[in-house]
């Protein structure tokens, strides 16, 4: 039995919005919100610490706090709460709308536009356009959050989807937990990798000094992996496609960096943070999952934008080949 796991997940009870659990020996003396993290990836361990916090969890029958440990036999009931109603206000912003149908819609979000309200920006977002073009959306992400399954950093374009409902928004979470979507990005970084190919296998968490920083030395550093392949490079600048086997914050980011070659026009992790470029240039460019009711596996494409392919062809021009010599 796999550490941290209260039992086969056949034998984990689950009736509408209520999930009961059961503590075994091998996951004992684990922190309840660690423990429910193991059992539960379909939740954030915030999330769950939020759940905790607001009285949703139970344990033994009794409420109870992130930090409780778990003990052999402990029960823990989980009610997920209704939806919040969504209070956000609808803005006409244009939507690149790739697919839609009843449940989920796929996006091509531009850079410059962040994904959700929060400090410093509470309108201008995807949500406010969303909301304009979609008023009924799922509610599990909470008002702020409405039908947000994943997220882009505000300066990253590319391929997002949506959930119109709550069928869609957890079975979307379910795959993105278990890490069966897949995510293939592009990139244009510094400087000619060493491999034309390879893994980056290496943990991320907050930095210990920079808070709003994430890091591969963060002694609390939870792990992610990265697959890239070089598509086109000179001795300045490369221009890289990475598949993502895990969803940290600023993973790819992070581990590119960590590689000695950071994202161009990258303020945060790039060397040059006087660079030229006006964003960073990362692009989500295909996405593919399962339908959350057909169960098709679905694929989508985002085209470079503009801003991303003047800078390859500025940076990266191809070289035509020598004429044959007669």
């Amino acid at each position: 039995m796999a550490k941290g796991r209260s039992r086969p997940l056949n034998e984990t009870k689950s009736a509408s919005s209520v999930i009961e659990l059961t503590v075994a020996q091998s996951a004992a003396r684990s922190r309840l919100d660690r423990f429910l993290a193991a059992q539960l990836p379909q939740y954030s361990r915030a999330r769950l610490q939020q759940l905790i916090r607001n009285g949703f969890v139970r344990l033994n029958g009794a409420p109870a706090r992130p930090s409780d440990a778990v003990r052999t036999g402990d029960r823990i009931e989980l009610r997920e709460p209704p939806p919040d109603k969504i209070d956000n206000q609808p803005e006409a912003i244009p939507l690149d709308i790739v697919f839609e149908d009843d449940d989920l819609i796929v996006l091509n979000k531009p850079a410059g536009l962040i994904v959700h309200p929060g400090a410093g920006h509470q309108r201008h977002t995807l949500v406010n356009a969303l909301l304009h073009h979609c008023p009924a959306l799922s509610g599990i992400g909470g008002k702020e959050r409405p039908g947000i399954v994943h997220r882009l950093d505000k300066e990253t374009s590319g391929c997002l989807v949506v959930a119109k409902n709550d069928l869609a928004h957890r079975a979307l979470s379910l795959q993105f937990a278990a890490r069966t979507i897949e995510k293939i990005y592009l990139a244009l970084v510094a400087g000619k990798l060493r491999r034309p190919s390879g893994i980056i296998e290496e943990t991320i968490g907050r930095h210990p000094v920079h808070r709003k920083r994430m890091s591969v030395a963060s002694p609390r550093g939870r792990p992610a992996k990265t697959e890239y392949r070089v598509v086109r490079s000179n001795e300045k600048v490369s221009l890289v496609e990475c598949r993502l086997h895990s969803g940290r914050t600023h993973q790819l980011r992070v581990h590119l960096h960590h590689l000695g070659h950071p994202v161009l026009g990258d303020k945060v992790y790039g060397r040059n943070r006087a660079s030229d470029l006006p964003r960073q240039l990362l692009h989500a460019w295909k996405l593919g999952f399962e339908h959350p009711r057909t169960k098709q596996w679905l694929s989508f494409t985002a085209p470079l934008p503009e801003d991303f392919g003047q800078a390859i062809d500025r940076l990266l021009p191809i070289i035509p080949a020598p004429p044959d010599r007669l």
